[in-house]
């Protein structure tokens, strides 16, 4: 009889327990959300809405949301019935979500050709490429020494340690802000960088002033449209791009966008958000309540509200870009007014006015790519051949006749400058783009986590801005967004990951 009345007991319990599980708030954890919202749909949203499938399941339902076209910053513009990259071009070979992706999607890369580079300053060309490697290796080790050696092996430094993250993602580990993601990967020494400029972490480093101004500027004004005064970590993602084995999706780099759409069986809802709102609902006779975010968008039938357990931003918060105004939140969601960079991407499709660079011969003018140096007078930052994204492959030869140049700009180009740079054209195309933020360290990253359960992508362009830092932000927000709903604080924010999980393997 006693033991009957003691199994009794511990059967009221758990029936108890569990009531007052149902009943509570927070216990609604235990149980996997039922709808997710990621807020646009480029690479960052479209990778994020596949990572959270990964994680929570295929029964939750998730909606994109893209105001434009799906790709966002991989985009293409059309000149003369064929398609060029407008935004994201190209792709580092250690780049292995991207790669993952393009093997999963069965998306093609084909083997790329390199073309001849120079170096202008206003006035002359400091430097140009060669077809011979040997004679390109002597030239630069007369006018710099051995700073391009060394340069390659302190990005290759840095690389490796940036590679980390895959190793922290694949065991499922997330940070909760972009500084403690940094630190996990290089530790102060990443942290430092992201507070000075990359002119500073190279001359700390001992490279010369010449090869800095002549070199490392250039690139910075190519890839970001900004001088060597952007942050020292974003300085040595934009040098790896200097790196041979780059590579792009054949189609375009945006299939990658689409593919990941599809994969994630996310319903993509077209339409501008307007606002998002913390809503207390209650749950019915259990008494208790949840805590939902309802979004508010434009959509083609017209105004629309939808509530989700979760909400993933994709898209950068400054008001020139993405309009989001939050709404009951307490504490309020910080204004993001943080500058974005703005460059103009510029497709003409003529024949390049070679004395304008100082070529008093047209016929010796064998260059595919001109980069500039910090020059008031200059009103470019760079061009350069491109080849269609149907065919990469295609020779870029500029005496086979008019090639398409593509022109990167702060302002865009007026009828008087484009006479400068071609001698004749007959068609011309433009792209002005809020492209990447405007690097003026120390930096200060937008937090990650929003809210309980809103999370802010693009808080990691302010540590850098390329597709991958975008895919690795966005496996990160997943993770983050799913141990944070299951309370699996153990995994986010661990310190000495890289000795732990060496233990481990």
């Amino acid at each position: 009889m006693r033991a009957l009345l003691a199994g009794s007991a511990r059967l009221y319990l758990l029936l108890a327990s569990v009531c007052r599980g149902l009943s509570s708030g927070s216990q609604e954890l235990r149980y996997p959300p039922q709808r997710i919202a990621v807020i646009g749909a480029g690479i960052g949203g479209t990778s994020a809405a596949y990572f959270l499938r990964q994680k929570f399941g295929k029964d939750v339902l998730i909606d994109v949301f893209e105001r434009g076209t799906v790709g966002g910053r991989l985009a293409t513009i059309n000149l003369e019935g064929k398609d060029y990259e407008a935004g994201g071009a190209v792709i580092h070979p250690l780049n292995l979500h991207m790669k993952h992706f393009v093997k999963e999607l069965g998306l093609s890369v084909p083997k790329g050709q390199g073309g001849l580079m120079g170096i202008y300053n206003g006035d002359e060309f400091v430097f140009e490429e060669s077809s011979w490697y040997i004679w390109n290796f002597i030239k630069l080790l007369w006018r710099y020494g051995l700073n391009s050696l060394r340069m390659y092996m302190w990005v290759e430094e840095i690389l490796d340690k940036f590679m980390r993250i895959y190793r922290y993602q694949a065991h499922d580990y997330a940070f909760s802000s972009s500084e403690g993601l940094l630190h996990a990967l290089g530790g102060a020494e990443f942290l430092q960088m992201l507070n000075q400029t990359i002119e500073e972490s190279m001359q700390k480093s001992g490279f010369s002033q010449k090869f800095i101004n002549e070199i490392v500027t250039p690139v910075m004004r190519v890839n970001y449209g900004q001088s060597a005064s952007i942050n020292g970590f974003v300085g040595a993602v934009s040098l790896a791009g200097t790196d041979g084995g780059l590579w792009a999706v054949e189609g375009g780099n945006k299939l990658v966008c689409t593919g990941l759409l599809y994969a994630s069986k996310a319903q993509l809802i077209s339409g501008t958000v307007i606002s998002i709102e913390e809503k207390i609902q209650q749950k019915g006779r259990s008494g208790g309540t949840v805590n939902l975010y309802e979004v508010t968008y434009n959509s083609t039938s017209g105004l629309a509200r939808d509530a989700y357990n979760i909400i993933l931003i994709a898209t950068p918060l400054n008001r020139k870009i993405a309009n989001i105004t939050f709404r009951n939140f307490n504490p309020p969601i910080p204004d993001f007014s943080n500058p974005y960079q703005q460059t103009v991407a510029t497709f003409v499709h003529g024949h390049i006015n070679a004395s304008f660079f100082g070529y008093q011969d047209p016929s010796q003018f064998q260059l595919n790519g001109i980069f500039t140096m910090e020059n008031p007078k200059l009103f470019i930052n760079s061009m350069g051949t491109v080849s269609p994204v149907q065919d990469r492959t295609a020779a870029l030869n500029p005496l086979l006749g008019p090639r398409v140049w593509k022109i990167f700009s702060p302002q865009p180009l007026t009828k008087e400058q484009m006479n400068l740079l071609f001698l004749s054209y007959d068609s011309t195309k433009a792209k002005t783009w809020l492209a990447y933020p405007h690097y003026s360290p120390p930096e200060k990253c937008p937090p990650i986590i929003l809210h309980s359960r809103m999370y802010y992508l693009n808080s990691i362009e302010w540590v850098a801005s390329a597709m991958e830092m975008s895919t690795v932000s966005a496996k990160n927000a997943a993770l983050l967004a799913y141990h944070r709903w299951y309370e699996k604080m153990d995994m986010i924010d661990q310190e000495d990951l890289h000795e732990r999980l060496k233990t481990e393997l």
